[in-house]
């Protein structure tokens, strides 16, 4: 760690050239429980309105504190799954209730889960965590009802996102947020300045986004302009603004660039060389070759999981970061957990011994027929069920401090979550936030931790 920005893989600054960003939830930041909120109340309008939903819907309240990034969706079942780095199944919810083990166990075994299955609908996006809500609360609403008023679960599954993908592409929710822009954007001086240093360091900065040219303009103009000095706007300060990009296709597709006019938002075709300027769509590869640039010139900060990091480490070869606003939360919980992870790992290490005592003794009453003290293999079982029961209590205060249903964001029990495990293959660093990043030097050399394989432990 250098900073607050975590590495994943080894990054020079000093040899990156062009620093991109995503705008929302990256540039510019939103207050995302806000911006849930809305997401929430326009869905369930929208599943009432062109769906046919009951009316029903528009009593259920949102809880932004019940879902996580990360999560999925099994279409079929109704169920909200957390899984590990291997896809193994850890904790599993269907509709709000947490799901008894004995029906988990019997509805997926031990079943790894494969993500490239339909059946299943990754949440992993900032904008998803009202998904998840609404479509668990529209499951409990078609269990409890006897006149069967409610599709399928994975209809529903399918309605909520459709409804979602409405939201976003016909301004629904945009409009609500240029109406009262305080209430959904969140001002920050440090970004602009920090941007600024790295133009003195000879970076070029580029903004690189699935939003249109008109809501780009207002949020940059919102978030950006205040600080700018001596009457420079947004336009001084980016090199190139790239408008409804449609990442991910933006990073292995050949869209074509339409240059835009800044007065009016009109465009047209891009016959030219690509270069500096206000652009809609395009194509990354067009990007780096006329710019001359290689792929490791250029780093790229998102906080979309698939739609700026995972597919843009596998189509192009620009170094990758990603944004995770949430885990401040979990690095402070972290932290206060810290006291309680040192006793579990004092009373394992108590029991540790004990158990290969007990396992000596059963081994040679099996193996060997040999006679064993009796009263002390159930007295080996007595100790070690009662430091178990000591664990299990400890667990259960550490597991209160982070996400109540779903524990850590960034684990699940005591192995990577999937979210995690995703994170460290595709992004070379991350932070909470973009200040993070630009509060360092511009010549910052960011080291990976050598990171000790299990038979080096020991």
């Amino acid at each position: 760690m250098t900073g607050k920005v975590y590495v994943n893989r080894t990054l020079n600054l000093k040899r990156i050239r062009y620093i991109g960003f995503d705008m929302d939830h990256t540039l510019v930041r939103y207050n995302s429980e806000n911006f849930e909120r809305l997401s929430h109340t326009t869905m369930i309008d929208k599943l009432i309105r062109g769906k046919g939903y009951p009316e029903a819907l528009r009593k259920l309240l949102f809880d932004y504190k019940f879902a996580i990034r990360g999560l999925v969706i099994d279409r079929q079942k109704g169920n909200l799954l957390k899984l590990n780095r291997y896809t193994a199944i850890r904790a599993s919810y269907h509709g709000m209730k947490p799901l008894d083990f004995k029906i988990h166990q019997k509805l997926y075994k031990s079943t790894y889960i494969d993500l490239s299955n339909p059946n299943y609908m990754a949440v992993d996006t900032s904008f998803s965590i009202s998904l998840a809500v609404l479509f668990a609360q529209i499951v409990d609403l078609k269990d409890n009802d006897k006149a069967n008023t409610y599709p399928e679960y994975a209809q529903i599954a399918d309605d909520v996102l459709d409804a979602l993908d409405e939201a976003h592409r016909d301004g629904s929710l945009k409009d609500e947020v240029k109406k009262n822009l305080s209430h959904y954007i969140i001002k920050d001086e440090s970004v602009v300045r920090g941007l600024e240093k790295f133009l003195k360091h000879g970076k070029k900065i580029f903004v690189l986004t699935n939003s249109d040219f008109h809501y780009s303009k207002l949020l940059l103009d919102y978030a950006i302009n205040p600080f700018m000095k001596d009457g420079k706007t947004w336009h001084d300060m980016f090199e190139i603004v790239i408008t409804l990009a449609s990442k991910p296709k933006f990073f292995y597709e050949d869209q074509k660039f339409l240059v835009v006019n800044p007065q009016d938002g009109t465009m047209t075709n891009l016959n030219n060389k690509f270069g500096a300027g206000i652009y809609q769509g395009g194509n990354a590869k067009k990007f780096t070759e006329d710019l001359g640039l290689a792929g490791d010139d250029i780093l790229y900060i998102g906080d979309h999981i698939y739609g700026d990091i995972l597919r843009l480490k596998k189509d192009c070869n620009w170094r990758t970061a990603m944004v995770i606003e949430e885990l401040a939360e979990e690095i402070a919980n972290n932290k206060e957990a810290e006291p309680t992870n040192q006793e579990i790992e004092v009373l394992m290490r108590k029991k540790e011994p004990l158990e290969d005592d007990l396992t000596g003794m059963m081994t040679k009453k099996i193996e060997k027929h040999a006679d064993v003290n009796e009263t002390s293999i159930e007295q080996l079982q007595k100790t070690i069920s009662e430091i178990d029961a000591q664990i299990s209590q400890h667990i259960k205060r550490q597991q209160a401090l982070y996400n109540e249903h779903w524990g850590q964001l960034m684990r699940a029990g005591n192995e990577e979550s999937y979210f995690a495990y995703q994170l460290d293959r595709y992004a070379c660093v991350y932070m909470t936030k973009i200040p993070d990043l630009l509060e360092l030097s511009p010549r910052t050399y960011f080291r990976a931790p050598r990171r000790p394989l299990s038979h080096e432990l020991y």
